[in-house]
């Protein structure tokens, strides 16, 4: 069985603020500290589908800069397939700035730049690695054309796709019904489904009606305090790990990465989705996004001594 773990999404440069505390509007705060990484929520949950052992490709646009040949080589050294990464000319690689302040809490501003030129015609051109996938993964920072395309192209041959919906933004719900397993945090639980998910009970309500949307499987991730997991044959809460968060960015994707490779390799979705929170809980402990995706004997070790 192909075990290929195809990830089409969004890639960065992100420039970070870790500071005290957030600035309120028009406040200055000094004293931060500065650091440059890759990003990206598509090519942070290709290197944690990597990093945790998974045989990824991915499917990308970056511009004709510096930082664009530089994205380029850390697929490398990550292991990472490129060759569907297409540099576009005459325009920069995506980026984002971030601001980190108490308890790991965030704020970003993302300029998509090259991520914008991924194009259904980019997609034809990697239909047939998208036809032999194990499962295909998703995130929400590429055209909401380009998107749907994906899907209909998975749903055509019959693709296991793993969506994220985020950031959140506004899809056709039939679209839900293409998604075997789709992945959200509150706030994209309640624009999807309709119902304000503001507690347990809420995301479980939120849950069901999504799973009635069609998608085959539904996670409701609320940091802290776990994630809901909804199929037809399970209903349950995997509660996550205690640990002292220095930066939630990119928990999730890393969360989404994790999950492919549970899920490739056989394990069942409970198990997937512990192993999932457990390269999560590792990433909050640390700064900067794909730098904070844990490798695979540091997510067994950590599981091991809990």
């Amino acid at each position: 069985m192909n075990k290929n773990i195809v990830v089409i999404g969004s890639s960065n440069i992100d420039f970070i603020m870790k500071m005290p505390r957030l600035p309120g509007v028009g406040e200055t705060i000094t004293d931060a500290v500065f650091m440059q990484t890759f990003g990206g929520k598509g090519a942070n949950q290709a290197v944690g589908a990597a990093r945790a052992g998974g045989n990824v490709y991915f499917v990308n646009c970056v511009g004709d800069d510096d930082a664009g040949a530089r994205i380029l080589e850390q697929f490398n050294r990550e292991g990472i397939h490129a060759d569907f990464v297409f540099q576009e000319m005459g325009i920069p690689s995506g980026a984002a700035l971030v601001m980190i302040g108490e308890q790991g809490a965030n704020y970003l501003s993302v300029a998509p730049g090259a991520n914008y030129r991924l194009t259904p015609a980019h997609i034809d051109r990697a239909e047939t690695l998208i036809k032999e996938a194990a499962i295909v993964v998703l995130q929400y920072e590429i055209l909401p054309e380009t998107l749907k395309y994906v899907l209909d192209v998975c749903e055509r041959h019959k693709a296991r796709v793993l969506w994220n919906c985020a950031p959140a933004r506004d899809i056709d719900r039939s679209y839900l019904r293409k998604v075997a397993i789709l992945v959200v945090n509150e706030s994209e639980a309640g624009m999807l489904s309709g119902i304000r998910v503001a507690s347990e009970e809420s995301a479980e309500i939120a849950a069901q009606e999504l799973l009635k949307a069609g998608c085959e499987t539904v996670i409701i991730t609320l940091g802290a305090k776990g994630a809901y997991v909804a199929s037809p044959g399970m209903c349950e809460w995997i509660r996550a790990f205690k640990v002292d968060a220095v930066d939630t960015t990119a928990a999730g994707d890393v969360y989404c990465g994790c999950l492919a490779v549970a899920l490739v390799e056989g394990r069942t979705l409970a198990e997937s989705a512990r192993f999932a929170a457990a390269a999560a809980a590792i990433s909050v402990t640390r700064l900067g996004a794909q730098p904070s995706a844990p490798f695979r004997p540091e997510i067994d070790a950590f599981q091991n001594r809990r």
